[in-house]
Formats: structure tokens, sequence, C-alpha cells
């Protein structure tokens, strides 16, 4: 496995993935130990759906884009509008045609779901990049509203979907980009 320091550098968001399907399996061994992220109070709040099936995906995509353009027409000035454009393209799958997709989220009443499942989805990350697999936390992907496709794929009414992450094998791996000194405003001594 890789070292810790090369995880923390060689980490990229993969958005091109082989016609190869991930084990089960794997799958739910990385979210094993994406559930050794630290939680607050220890409550780990955080609950997991895996989508292993591309039609599914695809359906879940155009769900989202489906979405997100309604709220674009509502709300014209939204950051979001800088997206319009692809979203309209019906070729666009905004998973990038990965072979699975696992919602990280949990209850809307927990005071802390998106801290705690940021953490998680860390830990999901760099537990895949261990693995030669590669992810993409896809912000997109959050517009899943229609109560029945929530239904259909097990995510309870009050479920927040926190981090939406697609994971397989790269196809390509992004150069790493330049990264910025870290901005430190004061040091108290």
């Amino acid at each position: 496995m890789t070292g810790f320091f090369d995880l923390l550098k060689k980490r990229r968001s993969i958005r091109d993935y082989e016609e190869k399907d991930v084990p089960l399996d794997l799958v739910k061994e990385i979210i094993r130990e994406s559930c050794l992220a630290p939680s607050s109070g220890n409550g780990q709040p955080w609950r997991f759906i895996i989508i292993n099936n591309r039609d599914w995906i695809e359906k879940l995509s155009d769900e989202s884009k489906k979405n997100i353009l309604s709220f674009i027409e509502q709300n014209p000035d939204a950051p979001l509008k800088q997206y319009e454009t692809v979203l309209r393209d019906k070729h666009f799958n905004v998973f990038y045609n990965a072979p699975c997709l696992v919602f990280i989220g949990g209850s809307k009443k927990t005071g802390s779901i998106q801290v705690d499942c940021t953490l998680a989805a860390c830990y999901f990350m760099f537990s895949a990049q261990a693995r030669g697999l590669g992810t993409c936390w896809i912000g997109l992907g959050t517009n899943i509203q229609n109560p029945e496709i929530r239904k259909q794929i097990g995510m309870p009414e009050d479920y927040r979907i926190v981090a939406p992450i697609i994971i397989g094998y790269p196809r390509t791996i992004p150069d790493t980009p330049e990264r910025m000194d870290p901005h430190i405003l004061k040091t108290v001594r």
C-alpha cells in the first residue's frame, strides 16, 4: 500500500474511468475504513448508499441535472449558472460515467452531519487511493429530490446527501496542480 504522505500528495479527483466494475466487496471494505474517521461526540452518524449500476447512475445524473436547471431558471443570478450549458448537454453525466457511486450522508436532524460526513468522505477517498482506485466528490450530484427515486435507492426522507463520491479504476490521472503556501492569518504565542 501507498505511504501516508504519498497519499496526501498523489490523491487526485478522477473524472475518467476504465470500463471496469469495482467489486462490491472492495467498496464495502473502503466504506468500513471510512468509518474510522472522527465524528462529533463519536456519534458516527454517516450512512452510505452504494449505486453499483451504470443505468442507475445515469438516471441519478439526469435527476440532478433536471433539478439544478430548474433552480437556475428560478435563480438566474445563482453561481450554479456557470454550469448551465454543460447541464443542458444530454450526453453529459454529472457522475462522469463512473462504474460506482457512493452517497455519504445522514439525518438532516444531526447538527454535525456536514462535518462528520466530510471527514468520512476524506477517509473514503484516501482508502480508495491506497488501492489504486480513483474518486471524485461530485457536488452537482446532491440534487436527488424525486421521492420515488429516493425511495428506490433506499434514501430515507430525512437523509441529506453530503458527499456523492464516484469511484473506479482511473483511465487517466491528472497532474498535481500547483498548491499555494498556507495563508496563516496570525500566530499567537
